[in-house]
This record gives C-alpha cells, structure tokens and sequence, in this order.
C-alpha cells in the first residue's frame, strides 16, 4: 500500500463534510408535516406530551436521529472508498449490497461498508450475506487463481475482527481504517477535520430547525388542537392510521 497524505485527506474530508452538513439542512427544507405525522402517535401520548410544541421537537427528534445517521453513514462510506482509492487504487463496486472493491498483497477484497455495529435486522445481515458471495463468485469467475476475501467494514466500535459464520470476515473500528490504509492511527486522524467549520454549520442548522418547529407548531395547532387549545389526539391517531376497508375480506 501507499503511505496515506494527510495533507490530501484533510482537504477531501473539509470539502465533503460540507456537503453532509448541507444535507441536513435540505433535509429540513424539503420535509412536511404530513411525513413527520406518519411517527408512532400512541408513545407520544403515553409520554405525556402535551403541547404542540412538545411534540413538533419530539417527533422531529425522532425524524433526525434516523436521517442523520443515513447521511452521515454516507458520508464515512465516501470516505473509506476516497482512503482505499489514494492507498491501494480501490474503487466503488458495482456489485450490489458491496460498496468497495481494493487489493493488497495478492488478496481482493470486497467490503459492504456500514457506519455502526447495530444496523440491519436478521434478514438484511442474511442479504449480506448472499450479496458478498455472489461478489466472490463474480471476482472469482473473472480472473484466475485470486485469492478473494469478502469483509463487513464497520467504521466504528470496539467489536473484535472475526470470521463469521456467513463465510465473511467483520472488521470494526481502527482495524477497519487500519485495512484500508496500513495506518493504525487513522481512526483517530480523521477526527478533527471531521469537525471542520462544525460551529458555524450547526448554527445554521439549528436555525433552520427552529423556523420548521415554529411553522409546524403553527400548522398542528390549526389542524389538530381542539378551541381550548388542547391537542385532538383521537383526531391525530385518525390521521396517522385510520384505513378501515376489512370488510370484504371478512365476509
């Protein structure tokens, strides 16, 4: 492998965590009402909210932790693939389910990227599964006597590297950064220009934020608050699962 540049990961990872903080934001510019209604009303009520306010923030909460964490997911997949390409010339695969494709020592591997140790349920790690051994097929059957070896990278976590039971090798946190670089200190390198400009994106950000709980307060209140200001929670489980056509399947 080539010696990583820091000096070059640096200005890659400057440019693009712009673009996950610009994300964010779009992300909020483009959501409605209606998306944010479709979260579970039933823990909202049995968590004693009881303002529209109150629940604009918690059911926006909900809706970020979970996009935030795709893009961001994104944004370490872009950059595992930007390390492997300037060390070993790896590449984005076009195979499905394997997002990264490199060689080192005579060994090919093919690597499914994911941001933490809990993703997927017991079917999606089954897909996996299947989507890494058709790669090794694909590899295998396009060049000779390749030793090839299928990996779940995860950017972060203490997890062990182990071979699992599917046929793959898991690799988590350093040992993962370590795999695609040779450097053991990686991990902890990209770190800081992570938080490049942070302070002034989050401002952004959080303005953004306050302008969509302020607009969606105003919305909720007109539509599902009672004259005394209370909030129509019967008229909100309505909205959110009402769809009562059982009855031609029940005759």
């Amino acid at each position: 492998m080539r010696p990583l540049d820091l000096g070059r990961l640096r200005d890659y990872v400057n440019a693009n965590i712009v673009d996950f903080h610009q994300r964010r934001i779009s992300s909020l510019e483009q959501l409605a009402l209606r998306r944010l209604l479709t979260k579970n009303p039933y823990l909202f009520k049995a968590k004693h909210i009881t303002s529209a306010g109150q629940l604009m923030e918690g059911l926006l909460e909900a809706f970020l932790s979970s996009s935030e964490e795709k893009l961001f997911g994104d944004f370490l997949e872009g950059l595992a693939i930007y390390v492997a390409g300037e060390t070993c010339d790896g590449h984005k695969s076009a195979s499905q389910g394997i997002d990264l494709e490199f060689s080192n020592k005579g060994t090919h591997y093919l690597v499914s990227i994911k941001s933490g140790t809990n993703w997927g349920n017991s079917s999606q790690h089954a897909k996996l599964a299947q989507d890494l051994r058709n790669g090794v097929i694909r590899v295998r059957q396009a060049r000779v006597a390749i030793n090839v070896q299928p990996v779940l990278g995860i950017c972060y976590g203490r997890t062990r590297t182990s071979y699992q039971k599917a046929g793959y090798l898991k690799v988590v946190g350093q040992n993962f950064w370590y795999l695609i670089s040779e450097n053991r200190e990686l991990y902890t390198d990209i770190i800081e220009p992570i938080g490049y400009r942070a302070r002034e994106h989050n401002e952004a950000f959080y303005a953004e934020r306050a302008r969509v709980v302020n607009r969606f307060t105003r919305q909720f209140i007109a539509d599902f608050c009672d004259e005394r200001g209370d909030i129509d929670w019967v008229k909100l489980v309505e909205f959110n699962s009402g769809n009562y056509d059982l009855d031609p399947f029940l005759s």
